[in-house]
Protein backbone atom coordinates (compact mmCIF):
# COMPACT_ATOMS: atom_id res chain seq x y z
CA UNK A 1 0.00 0.00 0.00
CA UNK A 2 1.22 3.46 -0.90
CA UNK A 3 0.56 6.68 1.03
CA UNK A 4 1.47 10.24 0.00
CA UNK A 5 1.60 13.24 2.32
CA UNK A 6 2.93 16.80 2.31
CA UNK A 7 5.51 18.48 4.51
CA UNK A 8 8.26 21.05 4.01
CA UNK A 9 11.98 21.54 4.55
CA UNK A 10 13.55 24.81 5.65
CA UNK A 11 16.50 25.86 3.51
CA UNK A 12 18.01 29.08 4.77
CA UNK A 13 14.99 31.23 5.62
CA UNK A 14 12.75 29.77 2.91
CA UNK A 15 10.51 26.70 2.93
CA UNK A 16 10.74 24.07 0.21
CA UNK A 17 7.73 21.73 -0.23
CA UNK A 18 8.49 18.05 0.32
CA UNK A 19 6.30 15.08 -0.57
CA UNK A 20 6.53 12.06 1.73
CA UNK A 21 5.79 8.79 -0.07
CA UNK A 22 5.53 5.66 2.09
CA UNK A 23 5.21 2.17 0.64
CA UNK A 24 4.46 -0.81 2.90
CA UNK A 25 4.83 -4.10 1.04
CA UNK A 26 5.28 -7.77 1.86
CA UNK A 27 8.84 -8.88 2.26
CA UNK A 28 11.65 -9.17 4.74
CA UNK A 29 11.06 -6.55 7.51
CA UNK A 30 13.15 -3.52 6.70
CA UNK A 31 12.91 0.26 7.00
CA UNK A 32 14.55 2.07 4.10
CA UNK A 33 14.64 5.85 3.70
CA UNK A 34 15.66 7.56 0.44
CA UNK A 35 15.51 11.09 -0.92
CA UNK A 36 18.78 12.62 0.38
CA UNK A 37 18.05 12.51 4.14
CA UNK A 38 20.82 13.52 6.50
CA UNK A 39 21.75 11.74 9.73
CA UNK A 40 19.07 13.49 11.82
CA UNK A 41 16.35 12.32 9.41
CA UNK A 42 17.69 8.76 9.19
CA UNK A 43 17.63 8.57 12.99
CA UNK A 44 13.87 9.13 12.88
CA UNK A 45 13.36 5.45 12.02
CA UNK A 46 13.84 4.43 15.65
CA UNK A 47 11.77 7.35 16.97
CA UNK A 48 8.93 6.61 14.57
CA UNK A 49 8.91 2.89 15.38
CA UNK A 50 8.78 3.47 19.14
CA UNK A 51 6.24 6.30 18.87
CA UNK A 52 3.84 4.16 16.81
CA UNK A 53 4.04 1.24 19.23
CA UNK A 54 3.78 3.36 22.38
CA UNK A 55 0.76 5.18 20.92
CA UNK A 56 -1.20 1.92 20.79
CA UNK A 57 -0.81 1.20 17.08
CA UNK A 58 0.83 -1.80 15.43
CA UNK A 59 4.06 -1.20 13.58
CA UNK A 60 3.80 -3.18 10.31
CA UNK A 61 6.25 -6.14 10.22
CA UNK A 62 6.86 -5.66 6.48
CA UNK A 63 9.22 -3.86 4.15
CA UNK A 64 8.80 -0.07 4.52
CA UNK A 65 10.21 2.35 1.96
CA UNK A 66 10.05 6.09 2.60
CA UNK A 67 10.85 8.53 -0.21
CA UNK A 68 11.31 12.24 0.49
CA UNK A 69 10.83 14.09 -2.80
CA UNK A 70 12.36 16.05 -4.44
CA UNK A 71 15.53 14.01 -4.04
CA UNK A 72 17.72 16.95 -5.03
CA UNK A 73 16.99 18.89 -1.82
CA UNK A 74 18.83 17.77 1.30
CA UNK A 75 16.47 17.01 4.20
CA UNK A 76 17.58 17.86 7.73
CA UNK A 77 15.95 18.11 11.13
CA UNK A 78 13.39 16.15 13.13
CA UNK A 79 10.28 17.82 11.68
CA UNK A 80 9.81 14.87 9.28
CA UNK A 81 9.03 12.44 12.15
CA UNK A 82 5.29 13.10 12.22
CA UNK A 83 4.62 12.91 8.44
CA UNK A 84 6.68 9.71 8.18
CA UNK A 85 4.78 8.09 11.06
CA UNK A 86 1.41 9.18 9.66
CA UNK A 87 2.46 7.90 6.23
CA UNK A 88 3.20 4.45 7.67
CA UNK A 89 -0.14 4.43 9.49
CA UNK A 90 -1.94 5.59 6.33
CA UNK A 91 -0.31 2.86 4.23
CA UNK A 92 -1.34 0.35 6.93
CA UNK A 93 -4.96 1.53 6.90
CA UNK A 94 -5.01 3.16 10.36
CA UNK A 95 -5.33 6.61 8.80
CA UNK A 96 -8.29 6.41 6.45
CA UNK A 97 -6.89 8.80 3.82
CA UNK A 98 -3.85 7.50 1.98
CA UNK A 99 -3.35 10.64 -0.12
CA UNK A 100 -3.30 13.85 1.94
CA UNK A 101 -2.47 16.73 -0.37
CA UNK A 102 -4.37 19.61 1.25
CA UNK A 103 -2.67 19.61 4.67
CA UNK A 104 1.00 20.19 5.45
CA UNK A 105 2.32 18.02 8.30
CA UNK A 106 5.30 18.64 10.55
CA UNK A 107 6.44 17.73 14.04
CA UNK A 108 9.13 15.95 16.03
CA UNK A 109 8.10 12.74 17.76
CA UNK A 110 9.12 11.58 21.21
CA UNK A 111 9.39 7.88 21.99
CA UNK A 112 6.07 7.96 23.86
CA UNK A 113 4.25 9.48 20.87
CA UNK A 114 4.13 13.08 22.09
CA UNK A 115 5.02 15.84 19.63
CA UNK A 116 7.71 18.43 20.24
CA UNK A 117 7.83 21.89 18.61
CA UNK A 118 10.03 22.52 15.60
CA UNK A 119 11.82 25.56 14.23
CA UNK A 120 10.93 27.38 11.02
CA UNK A 121 7.16 27.06 11.45
CA UNK A 122 6.37 30.57 10.18
CA UNK A 123 8.11 30.28 6.77
CA UNK A 124 6.62 26.79 6.35
CA UNK A 125 3.12 28.13 7.04
CA UNK A 126 3.63 31.03 4.63
CA UNK A 127 4.90 28.63 1.98
CA UNK A 128 1.94 26.29 2.54
CA UNK A 129 -0.51 29.11 1.91
CA UNK A 130 1.45 30.20 -1.16
CA UNK A 131 1.36 26.64 -2.55
CA UNK A 132 -2.41 26.36 -2.09
CA UNK A 133 -2.63 24.14 1.00
CA UNK A 134 -5.79 24.42 3.07
CA UNK A 135 -4.31 23.69 6.49
CA UNK A 136 -1.25 22.82 8.51
CA UNK A 137 -1.10 20.10 11.18
CA UNK A 138 1.67 20.84 13.65
CA UNK A 139 2.70 20.72 17.34
CA UNK A 140 0.44 22.67 19.67
CA UNK A 141 3.42 24.74 20.85
CA UNK A 142 3.87 26.10 17.30
CA UNK A 143 0.17 26.85 16.69
CA UNK A 144 0.33 30.52 17.66
CA UNK A 145 3.27 31.06 15.35
CA UNK A 146 1.44 29.51 12.39
CA UNK A 147 -1.72 31.51 13.22
CA UNK A 148 0.11 34.67 12.13
CA UNK A 149 -0.46 33.52 8.53
CA UNK A 150 -4.05 34.24 7.52
CA UNK A 151 -6.09 32.03 5.21
CA UNK A 152 -4.68 28.77 6.60
CA UNK A 153 -6.44 26.32 8.92
CA UNK A 154 -4.20 25.57 11.90
CA UNK A 155 -4.62 22.04 13.32
CA UNK A 156 -2.65 21.79 16.61
CA UNK A 157 -1.96 18.33 18.02
CA UNK A 158 0.01 17.16 21.04
CA UNK A 159 0.52 13.47 20.25
CA UNK A 160 0.56 10.98 17.40
CA UNK A 161 -2.81 9.60 18.51
CA UNK A 162 -4.28 13.11 18.33
CA UNK A 163 -2.93 13.54 14.81
CA UNK A 164 -4.53 10.27 13.67
CA UNK A 165 -7.85 11.28 15.22
CA UNK A 166 -7.81 14.72 13.56
CA UNK A 167 -7.04 13.27 10.12
CA UNK A 168 -9.77 10.62 10.44
CA UNK A 169 -12.35 12.99 11.92
CA UNK A 170 -11.58 16.70 11.33
CA UNK A 171 -14.55 17.69 13.51
CA UNK A 172 -12.59 16.61 16.61
CA UNK A 173 -9.90 19.25 16.17
CA UNK A 174 -9.70 21.81 18.93
CA UNK A 175 -10.54 25.40 18.17
CA UNK A 176 -7.73 27.07 16.21
CA UNK A 177 -5.75 29.57 18.25
CA UNK A 178 -6.29 33.27 17.74
CA UNK A 179 -3.32 35.16 16.33
CA UNK A 180 -1.16 36.08 19.32
CA UNK A 181 -0.54 39.73 20.15
CA UNK A 182 2.66 41.21 18.76
CA UNK A 183 5.71 40.91 20.99
CA UNK A 184 7.31 44.10 22.24
CA UNK A 185 10.48 43.99 24.29
CA UNK A 186 10.09 45.32 27.80
CA UNK A 187 12.60 47.76 29.19
CA UNK A 188 13.71 49.02 25.78
CA UNK A 189 16.40 51.68 25.96
CA UNK A 190 15.32 55.20 25.03
CA UNK A 191 17.47 57.98 23.61
CA UNK A 192 15.49 60.44 25.72
CA UNK A 193 17.28 59.06 28.79
CA UNK A 194 20.63 60.43 27.57
CA UNK A 195 21.78 63.79 28.86
CA UNK A 196 24.35 65.68 26.83
CA UNK A 197 26.14 63.94 23.92
CA UNK A 198 24.60 66.42 21.50
CA UNK A 199 26.91 65.58 18.61
CA UNK A 200 26.37 61.82 19.01
CA UNK A 201 22.60 62.30 19.33
CA UNK A 202 22.56 64.31 16.12
CA UNK A 203 24.57 61.61 14.33
CA UNK A 204 22.17 58.91 15.52
CA UNK A 205 19.16 60.87 14.33
CA UNK A 206 20.68 61.41 10.87
CA UNK A 207 21.66 57.73 10.58
CA UNK A 208 18.18 56.58 11.65
CA UNK A 209 16.41 58.96 9.26
CA UNK A 210 18.52 58.05 6.24
CA UNK A 211 19.37 54.43 6.95
CA UNK A 212 23.10 55.19 7.05
CA UNK A 213 25.96 53.31 8.63
CA UNK A 214 27.52 54.99 11.65
CA UNK A 215 31.05 54.89 13.07
CA UNK A 216 31.48 55.94 16.70
CA UNK A 217 35.05 56.77 17.75
CA UNK A 218 36.13 57.73 21.25
CA UNK A 219 37.99 56.63 24.38
CA UNK A 220 36.59 53.92 26.67
CA UNK A 221 33.72 55.14 28.81
CA UNK A 222 32.74 58.00 26.50
CA UNK A 223 29.28 56.50 25.83
CA UNK A 224 29.66 54.81 22.42
CA UNK A 225 27.92 51.58 23.43
CA UNK A 226 25.28 53.44 25.43
CA UNK A 227 24.35 55.52 22.37
CA UNK A 228 24.44 52.59 19.93
CA UNK A 229 22.05 50.51 22.06
CA UNK A 230 19.47 53.28 21.79
CA UNK A 231 19.56 53.55 18.00
CA UNK A 232 16.85 50.90 17.46
CA UNK A 233 14.42 52.91 19.60
CA UNK A 234 14.40 55.87 17.19
CA UNK A 235 14.08 53.87 13.97
CA UNK A 236 10.66 53.96 12.22
CA UNK A 237 8.21 51.23 13.31
CA UNK A 238 8.30 47.97 11.38
CA UNK A 239 5.64 47.46 8.72
CA UNK A 240 3.70 44.20 8.80
CA UNK A 241 5.77 42.72 5.95
CA UNK A 242 9.02 43.75 7.63
CA UNK A 243 7.86 42.31 10.96
CA UNK A 244 6.96 39.06 9.18
CA UNK A 245 10.48 38.84 7.73
CA UNK A 246 12.10 39.51 11.11
CA UNK A 247 9.90 36.92 12.83
CA UNK A 248 10.61 34.33 10.11
CA UNK A 249 14.39 34.75 10.48
CA UNK A 250 14.18 34.33 14.26
CA UNK A 251 11.87 31.32 13.81
CA UNK A 252 14.37 29.56 11.54
CA UNK A 253 17.17 30.33 14.00
CA UNK A 254 15.13 28.84 16.86
CA UNK A 255 15.08 32.13 18.79
CA UNK A 256 11.33 32.65 18.76
CA UNK A 257 9.75 31.92 22.18
CA UNK A 258 6.98 29.31 22.39
CA UNK A 259 3.57 30.85 21.72
CA UNK A 260 5.15 34.01 20.33
CA UNK A 261 3.54 36.33 17.83
CA UNK A 262 5.01 38.92 15.51
CA UNK A 263 8.21 40.64 16.58
CA UNK A 264 7.39 44.31 16.08
CA UNK A 265 10.52 45.82 17.64
CA UNK A 266 13.63 46.44 15.59
CA UNK A 267 16.22 43.77 16.42
CA UNK A 268 19.51 44.79 17.99
CA UNK A 269 22.45 42.39 17.67
CA UNK A 270 25.86 42.95 19.24
CA UNK A 271 28.13 39.94 18.50
CA UNK A 272 31.47 39.59 20.28
CA UNK A 273 34.59 40.14 18.20
CA UNK A 274 35.65 36.49 18.70
CA UNK A 275 32.63 35.26 16.71
CA UNK A 276 33.30 32.91 13.80
CA UNK A 277 32.69 33.91 10.20
CA UNK A 278 29.82 31.42 9.84
CA UNK A 279 28.11 32.65 13.02
CA UNK A 280 28.46 36.26 11.86
CA UNK A 281 27.48 35.96 8.20
CA UNK A 282 25.46 32.72 8.38
CA UNK A 283 25.81 29.70 6.15
CA UNK A 284 27.14 26.22 6.79
CA UNK A 285 26.38 22.86 5.19
CA UNK A 286 22.76 23.45 6.22
CA UNK A 287 22.42 27.24 5.86
CA UNK A 288 21.44 28.95 9.09
CA UNK A 289 20.96 32.67 9.78
CA UNK A 290 23.93 34.48 11.26
CA UNK A 291 24.10 37.70 13.24
CA UNK A 292 23.84 39.76 10.04
CA UNK A 293 20.55 38.07 9.14
CA UNK A 294 19.25 38.28 12.71
CA UNK A 295 19.84 42.05 12.59
CA UNK A 296 17.71 42.35 9.41
CA UNK A 297 15.58 45.55 9.56
CA UNK A 298 17.37 46.45 12.80
CA UNK A 299 20.78 47.35 14.15
CA UNK A 300 24.02 45.36 13.91
CA UNK A 301 26.50 46.77 16.44
CA UNK A 302 30.14 45.72 16.03
CA UNK A 303 31.80 46.78 19.25
CA UNK A 304 35.61 46.95 19.02
CA UNK A 305 35.27 46.71 15.24
CA UNK A 306 39.01 46.55 14.58
CA UNK A 307 39.20 43.32 16.59
CA UNK A 308 36.95 41.48 14.11
CA UNK A 309 38.73 39.26 11.62
CA UNK A 310 38.71 40.29 8.00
Amino acid sequence: MLACLRTAAVFGVDACPVHVEVDVSYGFPNFVMVGLPDASVRESRDRVRSAIRNSGFEFPPHRITVNLAPAGVRKAGASFDLPIALGILAASGVVERRHIADVVLLGELSLDGSIHPVRGTLPIAAGARRDGACGILLPAANACEAAIVSGLDVLPVSSLADAVRVLNDPSTVQAPPAPPPPIRRTGALDLADVRGQLLARRALEIAAAGGHNLLLVGPPGSGKTMMARRLAAILPPLTFDDALEVTAVHSVAGLLPAGAGLLIDRPFRAPHHTISNAALAGGGSQPRPGEVSLAHHGVLFLDEMLEFGR
